[in-house]
């Protein structure tokens, strides 16, 4: 039916179309592996891969496509696993290499790529038969493999995808902070790629023009995720820059500041910085991370911006004065960015979020702080978790009294009452649905404003 012998050929006897296939697909599967078994971040994982010998050599469509292996099997794992378990009649030994990674890339090539099954199947077994843990089980993974092409499709449609691609533990808090619907239906979300949105320096209208794209309520432009950012026009001249709708809100909270001193704490990679920079601020950008700062120094150089830049931790930094407004856009579990980095529930557990719960608590009073009399506070997380946003703020309007809640009003977010609740901003990743679903949702973001007395 394939056209092939079950272990496939020699890799020195592979066309060249086929040995770039096959270093996609070895990459896609290390990537997977390192997410599972180790916890690293896929960013990292692909930077880091991108510079082994192995993988320098591969052509952007390669990488893209061991890209878009990892991205579709993250996305759908629950999914991919029940269609695999379904095929195998009895439990598996313990030690068996990188079977498992191997068989999820490839189901999700064959039931959501719809990549060619004689190519997919094929390669596989040739990865099962050089991991020697797991070259055993070579025919049961080419039996698998070729069962799931001929009936992976119709068992997808028995499926509850969203349930089966969420943790429990996620899944579970939702259900319990928000409601069981709306826990679906951020799971939901979550199944599709998220769109690409710009921020542009002026003119949203006719860069959504030129760019095919849309323009969202407080003038972001988005566009369907395609092709390489950097081959846009409009980028090597700095007139925009990649930021989810979400996250340009909390900067835009901060009104009034031109001319006046601003400080973004955990300002890397610059999205922020480049906003208050653009509202006419005297921006001070300070992040713990050197490397993540040299990035945001790369933006602002090629936005033609300038800011103040300052590697420090926050917690033991002592400015000479104190600033006019600051907005802190703290660490936090993320959850929000789920559909944008589909590894984050393989990342995250429930005992990560009290350490990261006491972080910002210690961040938001060093903060207050350095804010003067008067000024604004705008806190900002990328987290659906409760006790990472709304709590830390009861908590200091209970213990202060030199701290007022400012309420965000309607019209801050071009009118999207639904985006607002008790003064602060939360957003969901199911909310902006346009006509075309492609281009519908967004981030997961809270936000609240501070003024000190």
């Amino acid at each position: 039916m394939f056209g092939s012998s079950l272990f496939g050929p020699k890799e020195g006897k592979l066309s060249a179309k086929d040995r770039a296939g096959l270093s996609a697909r070895r990459m896609a599967v290390h990537a997977l592996t390192d997410i599972l078994n180790r916890h690293h971040p896929l960013d990292e994982i692909f930077e880091s891969l991108s510079r082994h010998e192995k993988y320098c050599d591969l052509e952007g469509r390669d990488r893209a496509f061991a890209r878009a292996i990892i991205m579709a099997t993250l996305r759908h794992k629950g999914q991919l696993a029940a269609i695999i378990e379904h095929f195998i009649e009895r439990p598996l030994p313990e030690k068996r290499g990188r079977l498992d990674a191997i068989l999820l890339c490839s189901a999700a090539q064959l039931v959501f790529l719809k990549s060619p099954p004689h190519a997919v199947i094929n390669l596989a077994v040739f990865q099962v038969r050089e991991d020697r843990n797991a070259r055993r089980f070579a025919k049961l993974a080419n039996a698998i493999l070729r069962r799931i092409s001929e009936q992976g499709a119709a068992l997808v449609l028995e499926q509850d995808a969203p349930r089966l691609n969420t943790p429990d533990w996620l899944y579970e808090r939702w259900s319990e902070t928000y409601c069981a619907d709306i826990a679906e239906r951020i799971a939901q979300q979550h199944l599709s790629e998220p769109p690409l949105d710009l921020t542009v320096k002026d003119d949203p209208d006719g860069w959504a023009e030129r760019l095919g794209g849309v323009v969202l309520p407080c003038g972001s432009v988005r566009l369907a995720a395609k092709g390489r950012i950097e081959e846009l026009e409009g980028y090597a001249d700095g007139e925009w820059w990649v930021q989810d709708i979400a996250a340009s809100l909390p900067a835009r909270l901060l009104d009034g500041i031109k001319g006046k001193r601003v400080a973004d704490l955990c300002a890397a990679p610059g999205g922020k910085t480049a906003q208050l920079v653009l509202a006419g601020a005297e921006v001070t950008a300070l992040d713990i991370s050197e490397n993540r700062l040299n990035r945001l120094k790369e933006n602002l150089e090629r936005l033609k911006l300038s800011a103040e830049v300052v590697t420090a931790n926050l917690l033991e930094w002592t400015p000479d004065r104190q600033f006019d407004a600051i907005l802190l856009d703290a660490p936090c579990s993320a959850t929000g960015t789920i559909r944008r980095h589909p590894d984050l529930p393989y990342l995250k557990k429930p005992s990560d979020i009290a350490p990261l719960v006491e972080l910002q608590k210690a961040m938001l009073d060093k903060a207050i702080e350095l804010l003067k009399p008067g000024g604004s506070l705008v806190y900002a997380i990328c987290s659906l978790e409760p006790s990472e946003g709304p709590d830390h703020i009861d908590r200091l309007l209970a213990q202060r009294d030199d701290l007022a809640l400012s309420e965000i009003e309607p019209d801050e977010v071009d009118g999207r009452s639904e985006w607002l609740i008790k003064g602060h901003l939360r957003t969901l990743p199911f909310y902006l649905q346009l006509s075309d679903p492609d281009l519908s949702g967004m981030d997961g973001f809270f936000a609240a404003r501070l003024v000190k007395r």
